[in-house]
């Protein structure tokens, strides 16, 4: 019998009625015990329609046996008893049926699928098939990717009778076509950052400008040069750039504007999450994070890296060897993520010279000068708030040392003061009163 799924709004039933008719067949060898039956693979015809599943299957260019088990752990979010009503046409008074495996969850009723249950489906009792299921369930393209594991079993259990699981992001991607950003929680230490500004509100010297080119440069193209076969074996595939200087020069704006131009999400770890005053924690921790981004595309943004990636001790206490042991882990970890990780710190002398000898590309962002400051203030000035005419930005630019955080934070308050007096510009009072409150923030004395 050959399927053949064209219709992007039956796409999903299609294919459930494939898997359906693979699973009958396959039960109605085992129960009717047909000696001289051989098992036979329904036929399915993938065309290049625009629906989510059609879309990813043909992208993937997954084998018949991957597909299948991408059905079966996708099945359950679909129809909840899809493998139940199978069973029954064989068994309708129930009872054990140890060689189809699954489990039942402890919220959903029905039966979810497990490496076992893909065993059967796909191999039978043919030893080799089995193995070859069981290698796709646990090396394979869908685990390699991320689209799909193996649930951790008991010590002593068999390894296959984990159940299939589908991560959510990729359930809804598959079922709707639509990426949900994870949530942060204690399982996911991380959020996602976004920006409505533009380049053009970056002000940066031209050097550290050149340097964020070569970023841009390397998400184009490095692609292309791994095809080589000689720089495949010699080069790691992701990129690894600190961005170092004072607070509020704009590396937290920098790394979520590359985001946007590069049309990936930036993540940033949220370090009071991860790290952990117990042994392995932190590990563990930030494990999380890197398990859920790999494949992703996402771009993982380290705010204050010191607290992670800071200096080794020497070892005068069980406490610093295991500290140590995480700066290994860190090491490794950074090295093998195949995407762009950034880590931005206030001091780059804090950061390990381990970790300073991976980066691809250490940047500085200065404190902007005088010239720089003027076109902060000229481009922050709100559109609807002109200032008045006593005020001189040069003379401001030039006479008072402020990054562009604190300009805004200036600009900001002395808008705020306009809208409740009801005034059409800003003032200069108000202005050198927000001056006054930034030197104060960081204990200086205006001249």
């Amino acid at each position: 019998m050959a399927f053949t799924i064209t219709n992007t709004d039956h796409t999903l039933s299609y294919s459930l009625n494939f898997l359906r008719e693979f699973i009958l067949q396959r039960l109605k060898l085992f129960f009717e015990k047909e000696s001289t039956a051989e098992f036979v693979y329904p036929q399915l015809i993938l065309y290049g329609d625009d629906s989510p599943l059609n879309r990813f299957a043909l992208q993937h260019k997954f084998s018949l046996e991957e597909y299948v088990v991408l059905l079966l752990a996708l099945s359950p979010h679909i129809q909840p008893n899809f493998l139940d009503l199978i069973i029954q046409q064989f068994m309708p008074q129930g009872g054990d049926f140890p060689e189809f495996g699954g489990v039942r969850g402890s919220n959903h009723r029905g039966l979810l699928p497990t490496g076992e249950t893909a065993q059967f489906i796909l191999a039978g009792n043919d030893i080799e098939k089995r193995l070859h299921v069981q290698q796709i369930l646990t090396d394979g393209t869908l685990v390699k990717q991320g689209i799909l594991t193996l649930e951790p079993v008991k010590d002593g259990e068999p390894l296959m009778s984990g159940r299939l699981i589908l991560d959510h992001e990729w359930v809804n991607r598959l079922i709707t076509g639509t990426e949900t950003a994870p949530k942060f929680s204690p399982d996911f230490p991380a959020k996602k950052i976004s920006t409505a500004m533009t380049w053009d509100d970056l002000v940066l010297n031209n050097y550290t400008q050149a340097q964020l080119k070569d970023i841009i440069t390397w998400v184009g193209y490095n692609e292309i040069l791994m095809q080589d076969e000689v720089m495949r074996r010699k080069i790691k595939p992701g990129y690894r750039a600190l961005f170092h200087g004072p607070s509020g020069t704009g590396k937290t704006l920098t790394a979520t504007l590359l985001g946007n131009h590069l049309n990936k999400d930036v993540y940033r770890i949220d370090l009071s999450q991860v790290v952990s005053k117990y042994i392995g924690e932190t590990e563990k921790n930030l494990e999380k994070v890197f398990v859920k981004a790999e494949n992703k595309n996402w771009v993982l943004f380290f705010d204050e890296a010191d607290a992670l990636f800071g200096k080794r001790t020497g070892v005068q206490s069980s406490h610093d060897r295991y500290a140590n042991q995480e700066v290994s882990y860190l090491l490794q970890r950074i090295e093998d993520y195949p995407g762009l990780l950034i880590l931005a710190s206030n001091l780059k002398s804090n950061m390990d010279d381990a970790f300073l000898r991976r980066f691809h590309t250490i940047i500085h962002f200065s404190a902007p000068n005088a010239g720089e400051r003027l076109t902060l203030w000229e481009k922050t000035l709100p559109a609807s708030f002109p200032a008045e005419s006593s005020m001189n930005l040069k003379e401001l630019a030039d006479k008072y040392e402020l990054n562009g955080a604190a300009i805004l934070n200036i600009i900001h308050y002395a808008a705020l003061q306009s809208v409740s007096r009801s005034d059409k510009y800003i003032r200069i009072a108000d202005v050198m009163e927000a001056i006054r409150k930034e030197y104060r923030k960081e204990e200086r004395t205006m001249n």
